[in-house]
């Protein structure tokens, strides 16, 4: 069915502006622009069949013209042929009132000199004014000039020409008025308005007019844009499936996850009861390990007192006694410090005094005299630290190597048990760091108890003593310290060495100030090599 103007109510037209940009936003050039269509398809056949128009008259005039008065020109020449053979005749013929004009003219009329070298023809002499004029010489040397002009054939000429035009601009009409009736508003307006109406649909959200109808798609290049477009619209509508499809699953996964993290924390508190009760049960039986010491020497004051009696104490095992009953008033506040973080309380100390302390300690509980304990530590050596739990650290190490060389005997090639504390400077991954290794000349460590030696309650002990608490303690309290504690078999010799490695924060917490170095930061004291072999 064919579609008028009239029978549909047309798309609201464009702003001004609207049609002359890009859509991009750039202002489009020409001045067809800003046009639509039906305006631009006019102006453009309108232009293209006056220029047809022009095309075809403006040689057609000429044509029609020189046909006149090539006619008038040979009726001149008959007439001439006449007078030729009757000269009397000139005056008979001459008839201007029919637009024929005979006449004697002399030598010096325009085209004698040709007329006179050729007697007996006639000879073309037309000028603008009088195209159809001729001349021809008589035997007597006379000189007829003959002109015809047909004033009706010239209006019937024109009359022709006018028809022409106004056949050309009719047809041009007929073929505008069938343009506008039955072509375009069916195969240009019409697919274009329908266009214009699905989109008008996707932009309000009315799925049931966004697609074009198969039966109104045309066969031509509308037609494929219109098949482009329908494609597009379903393929966006899929994705758009697809994507809420993806937002349920992920709403269900994220209900899912909200409720299991409800569950985790729910069983993360449930768990905090049962942690903090292992805890306490870790924690105190590290503390009665941390005891034994202590509890040992003034235990053997108290009996030298009792063996003794009216005996006092020496003003040193006076002075032993009272860093015993601290020891033992810090780690009874370790109890009350369970329920709170107690960060160490780092003030500047000399780890040489600390492993003299410890020394101090292993040998009132561990009777470890007969031990050779070496403390090479320099004595310029500050570092930062708890200074009391440092020396629970060292205690807990030599205390390990003394019960390890008394339980289980020396090194092959060994004669006398050797414990040997050192220190070296280092810089790794741009920060400078203190290594103190305790080194002893015992059997090593079981490769097998390596990976989890600092792990709480394993022990290298055979005999009662060991409870497998006291490197947790040292690699906890190492740990505080923003360290880290290793452990190692010496290889080819027997021995084992605990490293406890200690960050830097300034230069003054390092000075070494007797004890070159070489250039990549080991000390080089003699025969540390060798003790680390």
């Amino acid at each position: 069915m064919t579609e008028r103007p009239n029978e549909q109510s047309s798309p609201p037209p464009l702003p001004p502006s609207a049609g002359a940009r890009s859509p991009g936003g750039e202002r489009q050039r020409g001045l067809l622009a800003g046009l639509r269509i039906r305006k631009k398809l006019m102006l453009l056949h309108t232009l293209f069949s006056l220029t047809l128009a022009l095309v075809l008259l403006i040689p057609l005039r000429p044509a029609l013209r020189g046909i006149v008065h090539k006619g008038e020109q040979r009726q001149a020449q008959d007439l001439l042929a006449i007078i030729h053979e009757d000269p009397a005749r000139v005056h008979a013929l001459n008839n201007p009132e029919a637009g024929i004009t005979l006449s004697l003219t002399d030598a010096n009329a325009p085209g004698a000199e040709l007329a006179l070298s050729s007697p007996g023809l006639p000879v073309p002499t037309g000028s603008p004014n009088e195209p159809g004029a001729s001349m021809l010489a008589l035997p007597t040397g006379e000189l007829v000039r003959a002109s015809v002009t047909h004033d009706r054939a010239r209006r019937e000429v024109l009359k022709v020409y006018l028809l022409m035009t106004a056949a050309l601009f009719g047809v041009y009409a007929l073929v505008a008025l069938a343009l506008e009736i039955f072509i375009l508003p069916q195969h240009v307006y019409g697919p274009i308005r329908r266009m214009l109406r699905a989109d008008r649909a996707v932009q309000e959200g009315d799925k049931s007019a966004e697609l074009i109808s198969e039966k109104h798609i045309p066969a031509d290049e509308l037609g494929e844009i219109m098949r482009s477009r329908n494609a597009s619209i379903r393929s966006l509508r899929t994705h758009e499936s697809d994507l809420a499809d993806a937002l349920d699953r992920f709403e269900t996964l994220a209900s899912d996850l909200r409720r299991k993290n409800h569950m985790l924390e729910t069983a993360r508190r449930n768990l905090e009861g049962a942690d903090r009760l292992a805890s306490l049960g870790m924690m105190s039986a590290g503390i009665a390990h941390e005891l034994n010491t202590p509890l040992a020497v003034a235990k053997g004051l108290v009996e030298k007192l009792d063996r003794e009696p009216g005996h006092t104490l020496s003003e040193s095992e006076s002075a032993l006694l009272t860093r015993v009953m601290g020891r033992l008033e810090r780690l009874s506040e370790s109890l009350l410090d369970f329920a709170r973080a107690r960060p160490p309380e780092s003030r500047p100390a000399s780890p040489r005094a600390i492993v003299e302390e410890a020394f101090t300690l292993v040998r009132l509980d561990r009777e470890a005299s007969a031990f050779d304990l070496v403390n090479d530590l320099s004595p310029d050596l500050i570092v930062a630290c708890d200074e009391d739990r440092m020396v629970q650290v060292f205690v807990n190490l030599i205390r390990n190597a003394v019960d390890a060389i008394r339980s289980r005997g020396l090194g092959p090639g060994q004669s006398s048990p050797r414990i040997e504390v050192a220190s070296d400077l280092s810089r790794r991954e741009d920060a400078d760091w203190l290594s103190i290794t305790i080194t002893d000349n015992g059997p090593g460590i079981d490769p097998e108890l390596l990976p989890s030696l600092f792990e709480p309650f394993v022990s290298t002990e055979l005999d009662a003593r060991g409870t497998g608490l006291g490197l947790a303690v040292a690699e906890g309290i190492v740990r505080e310290h923003a360290g880290v504690i290793l452990a190692r078999n010496r290889p080819g010799r027997g021995g084992a060495v605990f490293e406890v490695m200690l960050p830097l924060e300034s230069g003054a917490q390092r000075a070494l100030h007797e004890e070159p170095s070489d250039p990549h930061g080991r000390d080089a004291t003699p025969g540390r090599e060798d003790r680390d072999a």
